[in-house]
């Protein structure tokens, strides 16, 4: 049972004929109490007369998954299987991530039908959001007091990354296409897989003539080449301390997701094959053997529910499983932070092993140290010095992550996804990959 803000209006009525009351003689405390037991009985009558929220079947109509930061719409079905028309106020009970709004839906229900409630959601979290049960209170006909019972109705939803480095697809999928040669003419230098044979011009490079075909046809014929397919791309998150880490409006393991996603897209487009390992000391996610339309689900569903861990990385274990995945040479994609000397030590230390027969690209989502300020007064001064320590941390490892045989980026939160799409297709159209 519960009341309502009326009992309460009700009950301070009650001052008039108490005040009226005792100037005529009356008791007032007689009349007060008189006036409070009137009141209560009110209630327990209202609320005995209150549709039985017991009786209630209560449904959730809600996709499985969705995108973090967009709407969501789904509905409560409920059922009235009682006697008494249901006048009720419904609250679903979601975490406070899941973005349902605070308030109480109201419903009216007569026996033996069925309404539906809308149920809006605007999740601001990625990974499993769950709800147990769903609170009802069923309003008498005098609306002091009702019935409250809170029904099971379990209900979970999947929030996957948003993936708002999508906007950046369609401009690489065109440069990818001119290095496929669909919109430009295939020439030496795009790659180093052959495509077909055409006729000689002048000006074409005359190592790639074949003279077989060219005694075939009889005249002089050249070979074409494209950029290479069928190849591997390993793409490696740290889900270490340092990817906890804040960059931009988020965690560095966000900048990490959507740089993955960005070229899992792209790189799958272009024929070559992607796997994904997110790694701590355990692995927290792994997609492989999943190729065409289905590996961006697969990508996303799997990187749902990961959250940075805060511990250090693994990295020999971490690059075990790398060579676990793939037995050939292939193109792999660290995302970690590649800017503190002391935090990348021991990633440092393993890189050669992975770079002596992969390709190997470290790239780090950072806010960068930013601008030195003028060097007015001593606070300045240290300012200014931290920020060149910061800058000359930064160096000192990219350096040595050259010097171990890779190649480094680093850029910020939002710019990353690009970056290592551009890196990858510059590494295509060098035939480097």
């Amino acid at each position: 049972m519960y009341v309502t803000g009326r009992l309460a209006l009700l009950v301070a009525l009650g001052v008039v004929p108490v005040v009226l009351l005792s100037t005529a003689g009356a008791s007032a405390w007689a009349v007060m109490a008189g006036w409070a037991v009137l009141c209560a009985l009110l209630a327990a009558a209202d609320a005995l007369l209150a549709a039985d929220p017991r009786a209630l079947e209560i449904t959730r109509t809600l996709p499985e998954r969705a995108l973090r930061d967009q709407p969501v719409a789904g509905e409560l079905r409920v059922r009235n299987g009682g006697r008494r028309t249901l006048r009720a106020r419904v609250r679903d009970a979601w975490q406070p991530t899941a973005g349902a709004s605070p308030e109480r839906l109201g419903v009216v229900v007569p026996p033996g039908e069925r309404r539906g409630v809308a149920l809006t959601l605007l999740p601001r979290r990625r990974g499993e959001l769950r709800s147990e049960f769903v609170v009802v209170r069923s309003e008498g006909p005098l609306r002091l007091a009702g019935r409250q019972a809170t029904l099971p109705v379990p209900a979970r939803l999947r929030v996957l990354p948003p993936f708002t480095a999508r906007r950046h697809l369609p401009s690489r999928l065109a440069r990818l296409r001119e290095l496929d040669g669909n919109t430009t003419l295939q020439i030496r230098g795009a790659g180093t897989e052959f495509d077909s044979l055409r006729e000689y011009v002048r000006g074409d490079d005359v190592r790639s003539i074949d003279w077989r075909a060219t005694a075939r046809a009889g005249t002089t014929m050249l070979r074409t080449w494209r950029p290479e397919r069928d190849r591997h791309v390993v793409i490696v998150i740290d889900t270490g301390r340092t990817a906890a880490a804040r960059v931009g409006d988020g965690a560095r393991l966000d900048a990490a997701m959507e740089s993955a996603l960005l070229l899992a897209a792209l790189a799958a487009r272009a024929g070559d094959h992607v796997h994904l390992l997110m790694f701590d000391r355990v692995t927290r996610a792994r997609v492989t053997r999943v190729d065409g339309a289905q590996l961006l689900p697969a990508l996303v569903d799997a990187m749902a529910p990961v959250e940075p861990q805060l511990i250090d990385t693994d990295w020999d274990a971490a690059f075990a499983q790398v060579r676990g995945l793939t037995q050939r040479p292939a193109l792999v994609v660290l995302l970690t932070a590649a800017d503190d000397p002391e935090a990348a030590r021991a990633f440092l230390a393993s890189l050669p092993a992975v770079a002596a027969r992969s390709r190997l690209l470290v790239a780090t989502a950072t806010d960068g140290p930013g601008e030195a300020p003028a060097r007015d007064d001593a606070t300045a001064v240290y300012a200014a010095a931290a920020i060149e320590r910061a800058r000359s941390d930064a160096d000192r490892v990219r350096g040595a992550i050259v010097r171990a045989g890779g190649d480094a980026v680093t850029a910020s939160a939002d710019d990353l996804p690009p970056v290592v799409a551009d890196r990858y297709l510059a590494l295509k159209a060098a035939g480097r990959l």
